[in-house]
């Protein structure tokens, strides 16, 4: 699904040149689940754009269901990445005076045409992730917890053949953290491809495989024997009276 060859990403401010990105490659099967994972400054993020068409690499080839990345314009980009990804940030980007149910339909405005079933979809998905009975309730009536939950319904209301996910459990409390890694399984147990980006081994361990960059470079590249279960996990912690 996704081939990665030869990555590189250099960035020029003035007279310096930063090479974040240093021949970077790798590939992804459809329905994997990897965790790309290392230390503040390595070039994660920077990896995490290019694999969301957010950003072009300065020299190497992005190819996703063997269509070149780098030679697409921006419009292509743009209509591919509301049909193919859905992303999941560490902010997490609600409209504020939106509820619920709103905020989880917005990407199927975009859409090339607006779905018949828009309005059961999203509904659908709000219970899916364990919403149900919070679908009218705005971002400032939700715990942290359940505002990343209605941000990951967002990202699959297009029905994308891939998640993106950035630090997502960052601003959540062990339990909160928890449940949204038991979502991400779930997913992926359903044949969803995921690509999990953290700083955290004990995150990461939660996928599959992990692929670990180290000053701009794939340091390790390694199978995870027994992935550590989320939803267990999140059983065994004690509920917090809030998650914001």
């Amino acid at each position: 699904m996704i081939e990665i060859e030869s990555i590189e990403k250099v960035y020029t401010v003035g007279a310096v040149t930063t090479r974040v990105l240093k021949g970077i490659s790798f590939q992804v099967k459809e329905g994997e689940y990897i965790a790309i994972m290392g230390a503040s400054g390595t070039g994660k993020s920077t990896l995490m754009n290019i694999l969301g068409c957010l950003d072009k690499p300065t020299a190497g080839h992005y190819r996703l269901d063997g269509v070149d990345m780098v030679n697409l314009k921006d419009d292509a980009l743009s209509q591919l990445r509301n049909r193919k990804i859905g992303f999941v940030f560490q902010q997490f980007h609600l409209l504020d005076r939106a509820t619920a149910h709103q905020n989880v339909a917005l990407p199927l405005i975009y859409a090339e045409h607006y779905p018949a079933d828009a309005e059961d979809r999203a509904t659908g998905l709000l219970a899916a992730v364990g919403l149900s009975d919070h679908i009218s309730h705005r971002p400032n009536q939700l715990s942290g917890g359940q505002q990343q939950r209605v941000a990951i319904a967002r990202a699959l209301v297009t029905d994308p053949a891939m998640v993106l996910a950035d630090e997502p459990t960052g601003n959540l409390d062990s339990k909160s953290g928890a449940e949204v890694m038991a979502i991400f399984q779930r997913l992926n147990a359903e044949g969803r491809t995921v690509v999990l980006v953290t700083h955290d081994r004990a995150i990461a361990e939660h996928a599959k495989r992990i692929i670990v960059l180290r000053d701009g470079a794939v340091a390790e590249d390694m199978p995870v024997a027994q992935p550590r279960d989320a939803a267990k996990e999140a059983e065994e912690l004690p509920e917090k009276e809030t998650n914001r």
